[in-house]
């Protein structure tokens, strides 16, 4: 006859891998917050968590460009002790590297975690540096997506700076939503996503914000150098993003609300140790 203890000793482990985050859930969070501004709603789900008393782990990623400061400054007045996540892909303006570290230490924000690329994934799949030239996708991938991908293990969720007006591929963009491009089903925070140009205008007059020194210069969207143009006045502000390809994401986001992932750079987050075939 079996004993309770060796019956319970022969209970296989179980992996949990059931998503994150729910549609249910996620629904129920656009409707919670809807019409809330964006700061009493940074200032909640950061001082409660988001669902199921998960405080502690969301993080915001941030490239530190054109329009950063609103979002940073906004999570700044929420709890500074936020982390905040960096890629530095080593294709950066140096300006943009300079403005990081003027909006951290302005804005008093105590976790700035600087993700760089495997530098032996860079020997091997970039030697030359030059792979953003015929494959950004690629050099995407390497730079961006797989050290994110890593370092969101230890989070629930992200905070994005994303807005509806930067282009056709965000209109309509919600505040909360699962991260099609996370099979983990984490969820991507976007309190900035129905907030027009000219709000944003007046919150960085408002605030006394630092510009990105580039902006004034014609790049209203910043990325890496090797990919970022200058764009005319009344251009998409996201049309100088890899100019000439059929790009308009790194790969963090996925192009379109809804929709599957559809470029290299735009896949399930990889695993430790995952070494994609380009």
């Amino acid at each position: 006859m079996t004993s309770p203890a060796q019956a319970t000793s022969h209970v296989p482990d179980r992996i949990d891998t059931s998503p994150r985050f729910t549609p249910e859930e996620v629904a129920a969070l656009n409707a919670r917050f809807d019409g809330v501004e964006a700061q009493d709603m940074l200032a909640a789900v950061l001082a409660e968590g988001i669902a199921q008393g998960r405080t502690g782990r969301v993080a915001v990623v941030s490239s530190f460009g054109a329009e950063s400061a609103v979002l940073l400054h906004l999570v700044a007045q929420a709890d500074r002790n936020t982390p905040v996540l960096f890629l530095d892909t080593h294709k950066h303006f140096p300006e943009t590297l300079a403005y990081r570290d003027q909006l951290i230490g302005k804005l008093g924000l105590t976790d700035l975690r600087v993700l760089e690329p495997d530098a032996a994934v860079v020997a091997k799949k970039d030697e030359t540096g030059l792979r953003w030239s015929w494959d950004p996708d690629g050099c995407c991938e390497i730079r961006k997506v797989i050290p994110l991908a890593r370092a969101m293990a230890g989070f629930d969720a992200s905070i994005t700076g994303r807005k509806g007006f930067q282009s056709s591929t965000r209109a309509g963009l919600p505040r909360f939503e699962i991260d099609t491009a996370d099979a983990a089903g984490r969820l991507k925070i976007n309190p900035l996503a129905n907030w027009p140009k000219d709000r944003l205008e007046a919150y960085f007059e408002a605030h006394g914000l630092p510009r990105h020194p580039l902006v004034a210069q014609g790049y209203p969207s910043i990325g890496c150098a090797p990919c970022t143009s200058k764009v005319a006045p009344g251009e998409d502000p996201r049309s100088g993003r890899w100019k000439g390809w059929d790009k308009t994401e790194c790969g963090i986001h996925v192009p379109g609300h809804g929709d599957q992932a559809s470029e290299v750079g735009q896949s399930s987050p990889l695993p430790p140790g995952y070494d994609p075939v380009f």
